[in-house]
Formats: C-alpha cells, sequence, structure tokens
C-alpha cells in the first residue's frame, strides 16, 4: 500500500536546514542551543531572517514578515528542509496568502508540531506534500533529551518500512488492526480548522494521530465529540493518542483514558495511547504524516504502528 502524497527528498549529511518561526517567538538562546545540536548531528542551517523577531504581541513578527520567511525558504533551491523553532499560536494566520503554485514547485520537508498542525493541513491539501510532526528548533533540539533521533533518522532518511511500538510509548486502549494512511495533529488546532477552508480533509482510509497539551478530560470529551459530529472519523480506521503526560497528572491518566473511551464508543476501530510525539517531556518521536501505516494492537505486550513506506524520496 502506497499513498499519492508528494514524498520530498530525503535528508543527507551536509543538507541545509532553514530554522524559522511561523508562529510565536521563541528564546534566541534555546534558538542558538538547537541550532548547534543540528549542526553536530551534521546538519548546515540558515536562520530565517524574522525568525527571532519579537511582536507584535505574542507573534514572531508580522504576519507578512513570517510568510515572507516561510516562502523564502521553500523557494530557496540550496535549503533541503525547513524545521520550525517552537509552536505557539499564529501559523493559521498564514493560511490564506501562502502561494500554492511556488510551494508545489518546490516541495521540500517541513518539520513541526502544535500550532503548525494548521500548515501540516494546508500542505496536505494544497500541496499533497507528505509531511513531518516532529521536534523543533528551541523546543526540542535545545535540550539533551529532547529528540528521539531513530524516528528522525528513520523519517528522514529514505530508510523504507519501519515500526514503533512500546519503546515510543505505545500503549492499547482498545485491541484491532487497522491500516491507513497517517493523518492528524494537534487535537485543539485540528478542530478549530473545521467549518473553514483549512480544514483537514480525511478522504481516505486513515490511521489518525491526535495529540495536545493542557487538555483536561472533558475537552477531549468535547473535542473527540465534534470530530465524530463533524464527520471526521468516518474514513478513520485507527486512531492513536500521543503522551497525555502534558494533560494529565498520572493519577489522572486512568480518567482521560475513560473520557476518551466513552467518546469513541460508536467508533468501532483499533485505539493506541502514549506515542511520545509533539507535547513531550522528553525524546520527541518524529511521524511521518501522508504515509500509509498498519496499526496493530492484537497484543497488549507488543503495541505496533507499521509505517510501511518510507516517507521521502532517494
Amino acid at each position: 500500500m502506497t499513498t499519492s502524497f508528494f514524498k520530498p527528498r530525503a535528508l543527507r549529511s551536509g543538507a541545509t536546514l532553514a530554522v524559522l518561526s511561523p508562529a510565536s517567538t521563541p528564546k534566541p538562546e534555546l534558538v542558538e542551543r538547537g541550532i548547534a545540536h543540528l549542526q553536530r548531528l551534521g546538519y548546515n542551517t540558515v536562520l530565517s531572517p524574522h525568525a527571532l523577531d519579537n511582536g507584535p504581541l505574542y507573534y514572531a513578527g508580522k504576519l507578512e514578515d513570517r510568510l515572507q520567511d516561510l516562502h523564502a525558504a521553500f523557494a530557496n533551491p540550496e535549503i533541503d528542509g525547513i524545521v520550525c523553532t517552537r509552536g505557539g499560536w499564529g501559523s493559521a494566520e498564514l493560511l490564506p496568502y501562502l502561494d500554492a503554485t511556488l510551494i508545489r514547485s518546490n516541495p521540500k520537508l517541513f518539520i513541526g508540531y502544535s500550532d503548525h498542525t494548521s500548515l501540516h493541513c494546508w500542505l496536505h491539501n494544497e500541496a499533497n506534500l507528505a509531511t513531518f510532526y516532529g521536534p523543533m528548533v528551541a523546543a526540542d533540539f535545545s535540550r539533551d533529551d529532547g529528540v528521539d533521533l531513530p524516528s528522525w533518522h528513520h523519517s528522514l532518511t529514505d530508510s523504507g518500512a519501519w515500526s514503533l511500538g512500546e519503546a515510543e510509548g505505545l500503549r492499547v486502549l482498545r485491541a484491532g488492526r487497522a491500516e491507513g494512511v497517517v493523518a492528524g495533529g494537534c487535537l485543539s488546532i485540528f478542530v478549530e480548522a473545521i467549518g473553514t477552508p483549512y480544514a483537514p480533509r480525511i478522504e481516505r482510509e486513515s490511521i489518525l494521530f491526535l495529540e495536545d497539551i493542557g487538555t483536561k478530560p472533558y475537552q477531549w470529551d468535547r473535542m473527540l465529540l465534534h470530530l465524530r459530529y463533524a464527520g471526521v472519523l468516518e474514513k478513520a480506521t485507527g486512531i492513536v493518542f500521543g503522551d497525555m503526560g502534558q494533560c494529565v497528572s498520572q493519577e489522572e491518566q486512568d480518567y482521560l483514558e475513560r473520557a476518551i473511551l466513552h467518546s469513541l464508543r460508536e467508533f468501532d476501530g483499533p485505539i493506541a495511547v502514549g506515542l511520545r510525539c509533539g507535547h513531550v517531556s522528553t525524546y520527541n518521536v518524529t511521524l511521518p504524516l501522508g504515509v500509509s501505516a498498519r496499526l496493530d494492537l492484537t497484543d497488549a505486550r507488543n503495541p505496533r504502528m507499521h509505517l510501511l513506506e518510507a516517507a521521502v524520496s532517494g
């Protein structure tokens, strides 16, 4: 099973990554530390002109400046991939002004999570481009334990099929097996796009990945109900939830999982939880979006999410 999403070129040693801030202002010292980490891994980096802008408000520069940085990174033939500094809020402001022709003509790796879910959805909808829900420069690469390097390399270096499992936090909430294209992102951003021209389009059988931060059990229940009512789950064959440690305490974990199962009681597919991807406290996993996967939750002792194809081209 292969998908019809366009796969960007794989990252090689010496590849050049653009570092930019489509949303909120990062701390310069964390960006500096994250860039040093990327350089130790063998990458060249280019810090976009407005990546460290502070304001207006919480934005990393004016809308037109953030837009210019993103367009310039796609247009520059010397840039092999784009890594965001952090999330926050602001990416959705760019959506009406993105140049689809420019981006389709210059497809490349795009890596980020959280608020950048809106950009992932746009790149899937308008550019048919596979993207990567993965660690960011200030948020993750700035920390010694911020990045899960095996999944980063598997995702970005054309390793072919590979899998995620218990070592990456995966646990079974409901047993079963399913196949589909990996889609999803930050639940609150995903849900807020519904009813707009930039809503996620789940038009083929999909394994849906959902995660968030600071979201209480009743809020998960509410937003999952919204997805059901909006028809977003109609093509979902299985669901994988992220590590809930940034949403609730360990003592509340069971309560949150019961709220999820209650909300999804009419969903028939397998359900996993705990994948350490997105808002996590340690070793952030890189997850390709737009590639085919098999979710095998038939054995609670060995839950697996198999990525059935490379996410990048040679």
